[in-house]
C-alpha cells in the first residue's frame, strides 16, 4: 500500500517514522529506504526523482514525499533494488591524508574509496579534518548518524593532541569553563597535560560540541600550534587497537546496547569483522 503523494499533503497524511527512525505502518520516505538500502544520499534520490530515474510498483516517482510499505517494489534505472540492511556501525581508523566526504572538488583521496571492496554504502558520523586521524564512525544509516552528530546526545569526543609551545596549565584548564577566540564561542572544553618534551607537549582533550577545527582553533588562543591530533573516543566507542585503515564492525548486540531505541535488525546478527584497505589507497575533513 503506497501512494505516490503531493508536497503539499499534511504530514500525518503521508505516515511517518518514530524518534528513532523507525517507520509507521504507511512506510518509509523513499529517500530514506533507499539511502538504508545503501543506493544513494537522500540528497541523490531526491535528485534522480526530479530526473524520473525512480519508479515504485511500476510508476514513476514524481514526489519525494512517496512512501515506500512492505511488498512494494522499487527500480532505480529500470534495475529492482533490494530489501534494506538493519542498522550497521563500524569503527574506522583514518590517518591524516583522507578527505572525510564523498566527493572531493580537488580531487583529494576520501575515507570512502579507502573502505575495502564489499562495503555497503555508508555515511560518516561526524567528520574529522583532513589533517586530524583517529576513531571515525561510519554507518549505513544516514538517520542514526545525524542523530548521533547532535549535541544533544551528549556524547563526550576524546582526542590526543601533540602541540607545539609553551603550554600553560592554569589557561588549559579554564577552557572547561568555555572560551571564545576570534569571535566564536565555544562550549567546556576538559584539556590536560599528559607530557612535556622541550617545546612539544602531548595534551588529552575531551569535548562534547564539536565545532568545525575546534581544538586547533582553542589551541590557537592559547598560542598553541596543534602538530597532531588523534580522536581516540567517540561516546562509547574507543579506536583500541585498531591500525591506520582497518575497520572493524561493532556487533549488533553492543550497538542496540549503547544506542537506546534503536530498531531490532530485520537479519540474522552480524560477527565484528576487521578489514584492512588495499593498500594501494592513498593514506587517511571537518570536526577535530
Amino acid at each position: 500500500m503506497t501512494a505516490d503523494l503531493p508536497p503539499d499533503l499534511p504530514a500525518e497524511e503521508h505516515g511517518s517514522a518514530d524518534e528513532h527512525g523507525v517507520a509507521s505502518a504507511r512506510g518509509e520516505r523513499i529517500a530514506k529506504w533507499l539511502a538504508r538500502a545503501g543506493t544513494a544520499s537522500r540528497r541523490d534520490v531526491e535528485r534522480m526523482i526530479a530526473e524520473k530515474r525512480i519508479r515504485l510498483n511500476g510508476a514513476v516517482v514524481e514526489h519525494p514525499a512517496t512512501f515506500v510499505a512492505p511488498g512494494d517494489i522499487v527500480q532505480v534505472n529500470g534495475q529492482v533494488v533490494g530489501a534494506q540492511e538493519h542498522t550497521r556501525v563500524w569503527r574506522y581508523h583514518k590517518p591524516e591524508g583522507l578527505m572525510t566526504t564523498h566527493r572531493d572538488p580537488q580531487g583529494r583521496p576520501t575515507v570512502f574509496e579507502s573502505l575495502p571492496e564489499g562495503m555497503p554504502r555508508v555515511v560518516s558520523v561526524g567528520r574529522l579534518d583532513i589533517n586530524s586521524e583517529g576513531l571515525l564512525l561510519l554507518t549505513n544509516d544516514g538517520g542514526l548518524a545525524r542523530r548521533l552528530e547532535l549535541p544533544g546526545n551528549a556524547w563526550l569526543r576524546r582526542y590526543r593532541v601533540r602541540v607545539f609551545g609553551v603550554v600553560d596549565e592554569r589557561r588549559l584548564a579554564s577552557l572547561i569553563n568555555g572560551s571564545e577566540f576570534e569571535g566564536v564561542k565555544y562550549g567546556p572544553i576538559e584539556a590536560g597535560l599528559d607530557s612535556r618534551k622541550g617545546d612539544n607537549a602531548w595534551l588529552t582533550v575531551s569535548l562534547r560540541e564539536g565545532k568545525n577545527r575546534e581544538i586547533r582553533r582553542v589551541m590557537m588562543g592559547l598560542n598553541l600550534h596543534v602538530s597532531r591530533l588523534i580522536r581516540t573516543a567517540y561516546g562509547p566507542f574507543q579506536l583500541g587497537t585498531l591500525q591506520k585503515r582497518e575497520l572493524e564492525e561493532v556487533q549488533t548486540k553492543i550497538l542496540r546496547e549503547q544506542i537506546p531505541g534503536l530498531a531490532a535488525p530485520v537479519r540474522l546478527k552480524t560477527r565484528a569483522r576487521r578489514l584492512a584497505a588495499p593498500e594501494s589507497v592513498a593514506p587517511a575533513e571537518s570536526e577535530d
